[in-house]
């Protein structure tokens, strides 16, 4: 019998958090799901926890090798789920409560294909998105460059109809391009109570790669070959890569490393460093001043377009 549900677990080490994981799926009031474990764990910790479980939960277990990588390995959990809807969950994240998975079942009869919850982090309290940001969000989804609002893969579900896979030429980038491109000509729902825990560790992708210059502004690029440098009239997607810049001291086309990048730099993107090299560095640092000057740039962009 097909499920309604695919929970897909794209794992990497952290055993210990994989437990809490699995535990928290056990606890669950609602049953009608699949669970479906893909692991990149050069050894056999993970196994050994997934084998484990056998006695309590029906998992679907597959050893990566080679390793796939994030986010390769996320599609190939999700290549393999049967259920009707898609949740992903990452290993280090858990569900909230027992009623978690029963919520998101209700929620998937608001005719929406696209659903995700607030969370709740460790150390920290739920922040749930107001009517206001949830406005911007349904009409405005390219606003997730400048502020990703949704946050983790493992707080949302997605219908199978969508087809979508994570774009595997990304890492930093990855989960806001894939709810970009799940939101085009979809509504979502949002489920303002925190049903999912996102917990946190050295291998998770994110605190990997945060301070890689060269991945975060080469993905951001690569944003911009693939959707279109249309989505910079958009004042906050502008803000967003004049920051990614600034912040990462681009004060020249070399800066880019153009060399390892497979499409051009729009002329957009050489406008905003020349813009930013009109003012000191250090004074640059400075928010109003910053805030000042990307806004200059921008209108004089769209006097031209």
């Amino acid at each position: 019998m097909t499920p309604l549900i695919s929970i897909c677990i794209p794992a990497y080490k952290n055993p210990l958090l994989l437990k809490r994981l699995l535990d928290s799926i056990i606890e669950q009031d609602f049953k009608d799901y699949e669970v479906i474990c893909t692991d990149d764990t050069p050894n056999e910790e993970v196994a050994d926890v997934v084998h484990s479980y056998k006695e309590k939960l029906s998992i679907q277990y597959l050893h990566n090798s080679p390793a796939l990588g994030s986010p390769a390995n996320w599609n190939k959990a999700i290549s393999l789920a049967k259920g009707e809807w898609i949740k992903i969950m990452h290993c280090d994240d858990w569900f909230a409560s027992e009623e978690a998975l029963s919520v998101f079942k209700k929620a998937a009869t608001e005719n929406s294909k696209f659903l995700f919850s607030a969370f709740i982090k460790e150390g920290a309290n739920a922040k749930p998105l107001d009517v206001h940001q949830q406005r911007i969000l349904q009409r405005y989804p390219n606003t997730l460059i400048a502020n990703n609002v949704i946050g983790h893969p493992s707080v949302t579900m997605i219908h199978r109809s969508l087809s979508l896979t994570y774009d595997e030429h990304t890492k930093w980038v990855v989960d806001f391009d894939y709810y970009i491109r799940c939101l085009e000509n979809n509504k979502f729902h949002y489920i303002s109570t925190p049903l999912i825990g996102i917990g946190s560790s050295d291998t998770q992708l994110t605190n990997q790669i945060k301070a890689e210059k060269n991945t975060i502004v080469k993905e951001y690029l690569y944003l911009l070959s693939k959707m279109g440098v249309s989505i910079l009239n958009n004042w906050q997607v502008y803000d967003a890569y004049w920051r990614t810049l600034r912040n990462f001291d681009v004060r020249s086309k070399d800066d880019l490393r153009n060399d390892e990048t497979a499409f051009p730099i729009p002329v957009e993107i050489h406008r905003m460093i020349a813009y930013q090299n009109a003012v000191p560095k250090k004074l640059l640092r400075y928010g109003v001043v910053s805030k000042l000057m990307m806004f200059l740039a921008f209108l004089g962009r769209s006097t031209k377009n």
